[in-house]
């Protein structure tokens, strides 16, 4: 048999209740910022428990924004964006805010519903993460959804690349894996394959880049430099290295990898084929996921700051007096044991 329904308590009864005017028992409940005095809170709070008074929270989001940070990305199954929104929940958390969390798997048009769905939301900000987003996706469609988010009092933060007029955090692939590349050539190694991850992604596109100018100032020459293709994963990676395997990898003796799951993959490929890393091929990565330290041997990679830039699109996100700043955040090479010095 349903038990009948508990009647509601309203914010006036609690406000009756304690002895306080209704503006004193919302500020206490509804988590204003202004000062309430001890002695009222305390009063408040008791009566509310004893009432078992229960905010209308659809009620409030109808008046303003709510406390959540909602994060838009490409797709979370990514270990690197793991590290960046875990990061988000962290910081939020510790600001009284949450994160609410979509994937677009890099689709634009998704992403734009995902923001038209979001600004219906009013969340308190919103974080989108990705390779690059363009002011000019889909007509402009994308651009115009967020700055009418921005003008009902949102906030907007983009991590990745970026011509929107928006608060942004990127990285500087190119430059990074420049370095890395060096470091690879002044090993010795002088026929080297890139496995490049997916086309047109522009994350990726700025690593390979980087590859081929730190090769070639290292003194390879272009010929033996090869680009290779891939998904962006560890089965990427092993595909690619099977195929270039079937092909026959020559004299080539280093791969260097868009990023460390696919360098996981390739490692996976030349061990099943019975080559040793790096002995025979020495194998880079690009992030620092944890498993870079996991997996034997230990990968070489370049280390971006993935958990201090979620940290810092949050801070972004909340900031009281919000202006438009633009961070770029360089990664550090990091040397471990896929990497051998070639004889000269």
């Amino acid at each position: 048999m349903p038990h009948p329904a508990r009647p509601t308590v309203t914010l006036r009864e609690v406000a009756a209740a304690a002895g306080v005017s209704v503006a004193t028992a919302s500020r206490v409940l509804g988590g204003s910022s202004r000062t309430v005095a001890p002695e009222y809170r305390r009063r408040v709070l008791a009566v509310a428990a004893e009432l078992r008074y229960t905010a209308d929270a659809s009620a409030r989001s109808m008046r303003r924004a709510n406390d959540s940070i909602a994060v838009v990305a490409d797709d979370l199954t990514t270990p690197s964006i793991g590290i960046a929104v875990a990061a988000m929940e962290r910081q939020a958390r510790d600001t009284g805010a949450f994160v609410t969390v979509s994937s677009t798997h890099g689709a634009v048009e998704r992403q734009f519903e995902t923001v038209r769905l979001q600004r219906a939301l009013r969340p308190r900000a919103l974080i989108l993460t990705s390779s690059r987003v363009e002011a000019n996706a889909l007509e402009g469609r994308l651009l115009g959804e967020l700055l009418g988010y921005e003008r009902e009092g949102g906030r907007v933060v983009i991590v990745g690349d970026t011509d929107m007029p928006f608060s942004s955090i990127s990285f500087d692939n190119r430059d990074s894996a420049k370095e890395l590349a060096a470091h690879v050539a002044g090993s010795g190694h002088r026929h080297v394959t890139i496995l490049a991850g997916a086309r047109g992604t522009g994350n990726v596109a700025a690593r390979t880049s980087g590859f081929v100018e730190g090769l070639r100032h290292g003194g390879v020459d272009g010929r033996h430099i090869r680009i290779s293709h891939c998904a962006v994963s560890r089965q990427g990676g092993f595909d690619a290295t099977r195929r270039l395997l079937a092909k026959g990898l020559a004299s080539t003796d280093a791969i260097l990898a868009a990023n460390d799951t696919i360098a996981i993959g390739a490692m996976s490929a030349l061990r099943a084929a019975g080559m040793a890393v790096p002995a025979d091929v020495s194998v880079t990565g690009f992030d620092d996921i944890e498993l870079a330290t996991d997996v034997t041997p230990r990968l070489t990679t370049v280390s971006l700051p993935l958990a201090r830039a979620g940290a810092e699109a949050i801070r972004l996100a909340l900031a009281a007096h919000p202006e438009v700043e633009h961070l770029t955040m360089r990664g550090q090479v990091v040397v471990r044991d896929s990497t051998a010095i070639r004889a000269g």
